[in-house]
């Protein structure tokens, strides 16, 4: 099975996933993208724009996950970073970045293969209907059960817990906000649980 992982990090949902099938990994940040190859070093690494890559090569895959930026969607920014702190507007309004959207209805009623888009819940109501589970919010075509995920503990976790707890370690690596990097990995079971139901059809 050839799988398109998009805006893929280190690796989070792709940590499970083994090495039985072909996997391009699109990431735009080339130290991050340099994680990701050590990690997975049979995987092809593309440091290109994601969301260009999907439009010009989704129907060359089998399955594609992708895991657009979250921030402009987030509720912790919108409720704490503004709600809260409206008073002395420490945060700035944002366009809400609406290339998930886009991804979402071209993979609705383009793509003919499996597909799996994962989001932080947004602080609005989703203008595309979603599945929430896992704390997160999801777009997919795939046929699988709920899957639930006990609190980790991720807004306060330290470099070194967060590392233990994802199964990456980032020690050697001079690269930039290790926290945030690993806050923003998907859960590797959940990575597992959705593959594992694509494969099965």
């Amino acid at each position: 099975m050839r799988i398109l992982n998009l805006y893929s990090g280190i690796g989070g949902n792709r940590k499970l996933w083994g090495d039985s099938h072909e996997i391009v990994a699109v990431e735009n940040n080339k130290d991050i993208a340099a994680v990701y190859s050590d990690m997975f070093p049979k995987d092809t690494m593309v440091i290109e724009d994601a969301h260009l890559f999907l439009l010009e090569n989704y129907m060359n895959f089998d399955f594609i996950w992708s895991s657009p930026p979250c921030p402009t969607h987030s509720q912790i920014r919108y409720n704490i970073g503004f709600l809260a702190n409206r008073k002395y507007r420490k945060v700035d309004a944002k366009y809400p970045d609406l290339s998930l959207y886009q991804q979402i209805i071209l993979l609705m009623y383009w793509y003919d293969g499996k597909y799996v888009i994962e989001n932080t819940i947004p602080y609005y109501k989703p203008l595309i209907p979603g599945r929430s589970m896992a704390k997160h919010i999801w777009w997919t075509n795939v046929d699988c059960p709920d899957i639930e995920i006990k609190n980790r503990g991720h807004r306060g976790g330290t470099v070194e817990s967060l590392s233990k707890l994802k199964g990456f370690d980032l020690s050697d690596y001079n690269i930039k906000n290790k926290r945030q990097i690993l806050r923003n990995c998907v859960e590797p079971e959940i990575g597992l649980h959705f593959l594992k139901h694509v494969e099965e059809k």
